[in-house]
């Protein structure tokens, strides 16, 4: 790699207008409003961004639960202690809320030394017989507590359970299993509450049937972001370096070329089984400490690393990488109430698997991670260590460093299957970033202005395809021409709820990023129709094939426009045309204002992973470049028979639609492969590999 740089695969600009921040009469922000208006819900879902205030929500919802709907206690139970701080008193009542948040210290057993065992199964215990209200404790002494008391002990009562996407539906899942018996006994009420809520990361967190019964209650991170009164700009991106992350190196680019220590950053080693750790992790710990510069000792009272910087500085750098003993007390330090806006209590967190879920030091404003982590759920959670708003703070990034491929073969394909993971990764929190779209058919008649919309300067325009935003919420209603609308109530869901699920699923299928970015011979829609409809089928085998077509149709508009919005607002960065706070917005009225017509064959006919292989080009290089095409090239797989099928019937929708079949001559990269696909069904037939109809 002769001259590797780091590129923002994800930026975000937000118009930071302070309406998240803002409180209500009853002292709510907006998502806790939202959340209040289904407070009489038995099971409630809440799926909103880190630090956007899911742990006050809960206290508003449980006090009424527990006041004025016969709830006897409230149990709210957490992955890991120190998020057990978010839960301490709160004085709701100096805001305009009827109500004080109060937790006797006795009953906080995250603050309690000690297991999550033992003892503290016989605090639970104790705290159900009491007269007293709320506990607070973590999902293991939950899972302790259940296995011994049983689930009638937690009869009408109200379980919260934070940081949900821990619950899961694997038989394996311990905490899953109780939860499921709970929603059957019928006698509980819960609130769940999660930030990355993914049914695609490896198991699903409710069976659908049990997912059903929950009310879910959505605030978007366009909405939190948008709302926020200083942070206005987000960078996402990753970065491929050669040799060791740690050295520094002539030629050789390393953590430091990205580590600034003048940025508020927590640094997240690679797990010791990564391809990208020394197997040492105190040693990259002290590696990380003496790149910042030269170490000056340890502060008596947090037990910090002090490091004075090549600028002069004195960095305050909390090591939670170091033995138990020590990293307990660097832990408490960083725990300290009193220091939470403090800006310097501390400079950089050098952590393993700390620092991330629940994590709330609000000034961190550069998230660094080395090595791929296969969780969505774990980078987002990562990512929202940095999302935090605070005053000066104006800009926020996460990097994921890479190891780019070597010589060696089996080296080089397992760096391609990290780089196509980190790939998806940014596809997907581009999607998880952006407004939140509702598609609707053009309607001939000229269906007119929706209130509440804001169709742009111009208004709304009879016989055209508007763009109508909700500035509230960021909400865009688009009409596409042409596009076929789900008929079913389940299909109807999925386009309201889902669409992020698909994406996620889209994004990680191997064969699909591999298409999208290495194969230039490959039609676009092979990917948004033949792959993404794949997709669709496999995850909702229920639906009829017109919901499954027009779910696909949605997914795959989401997923472009996207893309487009990207591109068109980086050209009008470019060309000065913008201010610094042009939001995703603006780009993807000005795309649609760029094209003669907005129909769906067009959205179809966008490559989802055009402006990803762009971005990579710039980070890599040619000759990284070659060497990855070459990998992908070795694991082309011809046509399945069911492959043929799907083509096969795109080829009769051509045929009905222009009055010829598709011809294998065509110079239409679509058309031929549409024939490909038709000729390979018929010999699929021939020999017997579909079984006939009854």
């Amino acid at each position: 790699m002769s001259n590797p740089i780091a590129i923002p695969a994800v930026s975000v600009r937000y118009a930071h207008d302070g309406r998240s921040a803002a409180s209500d009469a009853l002292g709510m922000r907006p998502m806790q409003a939202r959340v209040w208006l289904h407070r009489g819900e038995q099971y409630l879902l809440i799926k909103s961004p880190p630090a956007s205030g899911k742990s006050r929500a809960l206290m508003f919802v449980a006090l009424d639960k527990l006041r004025h709907q016969g709830m006897k206690q409230a149990i709210v139970t957490v992955p890991e202690k120190t998020i057990g701080a978010s839960f301490h008193d709160e004085p709701l009542s100096q805001f305009g809320f009827d109500a004080d948040w109060k937790v006797e210290p006795r009953w906080n057993l995250c603050d309690a030394p000690g297991g999550d065992n033992g003892s503290k199964v016989e605090a639970v215990r104790k705290f159900l017989a009491s007269d007293d209200k709320v506990l607070i404790c973590t999902h293991a002494t939950f899972r302790f507590a259940f296995e011994k008391l049983g689930a009638e002990a937690f009869d009408d009562r109200l379980i919260a359970v934070d940081e949900f996407h821990h619950v899961s539906s694997s038989e394996e899942s311990r905490l899953g299993e109780f939860v499921r018996e709970l929603i059957s006994r019928d006698r509980v009420h819960i609130v769940a509450m999660t930030g990355s809520y993914f049914r695609g990361d490896a198991a699903a967190v409710l069976h659908p049937d049990d997912e059903e019964k929950f009310r879910t209650v959505t605030y978007t991170y366009y909405e939190q972001l948008n709302g926020y009164k200083y942070l206005k700009e987000l960078d996402i991106g990753y970065y491929f370096y050669t040799g060791s992350y740690l050295e520094q190196r002539e030629g050789k680019k390393s953590i430091f070329d990205v580590l600034n220590p003048d940025e508020k950053t927590i640094i997240h080693i690679p797990n010791v089984n990564a391809r990208e750790s020394t197997r040492d992790k105190i040693n990259e710990a002290n590696a990380i400490l003496s790149g910042l510069g030269e170490w000056q000792g340890v502060d008596p009272v947090t037990g910090f690393q002090l490091v004075k910087s090549r600028s002069g500085k004195i960095l305050r750098v909390a090591d939670l990488v170091d033995d138990e003993i020590k990293r307990e007390r660097v832990a408490a330090a960083l725990r300290d109430a009193s220091q939470k806006n403090n800006r310097d209590h501390v400079d950089i967190i050098i952590a393993l698997g700390m620092a991330k879920e629940g994590f709330d030091w609000i000034w961190c404003e550069h998230a660094l991670t080395v090595g791929y982590r296969s969780s969505l759920t774990e980078i987002v959670q990562i990512i929202g260590r940095a999302t935090r708003d605070a005053p000066g703070k104006l800009r926020a990034r996460f990097t994921n460093l890479i190891a780019e491929p070597d010589a060696t073969e089996a080296s080089v394909v397992e760096a391609v299957n990290d780089t196509l993971k980190a790939i998806a990764a940014s596809l997907l929190m581009e999607q998880v970033l952006a407004p939140r779209f509702e598609f609707k058919p053009k309607d001939p008649n000229g269906g007119g202005p929706q209130p509440g919309l804001d169709y742009g300067p111009d208004g709304y325009q009879i016989g055209k395809e508007n763009i109508g935003v909700d500035p509230a919420t960021g909400t865009i209603q688009m009409e596409i021409n042409g596009l076929a609308m789900p008929k079913s109530e389940e299909a109807l869901r999925i386009c309201r709820e889902d669409l992020n699920e698909l994406v996620t699923a889209f994004v990680q299928d191997e064969k699909t990023v591999q298409m999208g970015m290495f194969d230039q011979e490959t039609p676009s829609q092979e990917i948004t129709q033949v792959r993404m409809g794949k997709i669709i089928k496999e995850k909702y085998p229920a639906l009829t094939d017109e919901d499954q077509e027009a779910v696909r149709q949605q997914a795959i508009a989401a997923i472009n426009f996207v893309q487009k919005g990207k591109e068109t607002i980086a050209k009008m960065i470019e060309d000065e045309e913008v201010k610094e706070n042009t939001a995703l917005i603006d780009g993807i009225r000005r795309y649609h204002m760029s094209v003669r017509e907005l129909n769906i064959d067009l959205i179809d006919s966008v490559n989802p992973f055009g402006a990803a292989y762009a971005i990579m080009a710039k980070s890599l290089g040619e000759t990284r470049l070659r060497a990855i095409a070459e990998v992908i090239a070795g694991r082309k797989s011809t046509m399945t028979p069911e492959e043929a099928r799907v083509y096969a019937v795109r080829a009769l929708q051509w045929k009905r639609e222009r009055g010829r079949p598709p011809s294998l001559t065509s110079a239409d990269a679509w058309e031929k492969k549409l024939a490909e696909g038709a000729q390979a069904y018929m010999r699929f037939a021939k020999e017997g590999h579909y079984e006939k109809k009854a």
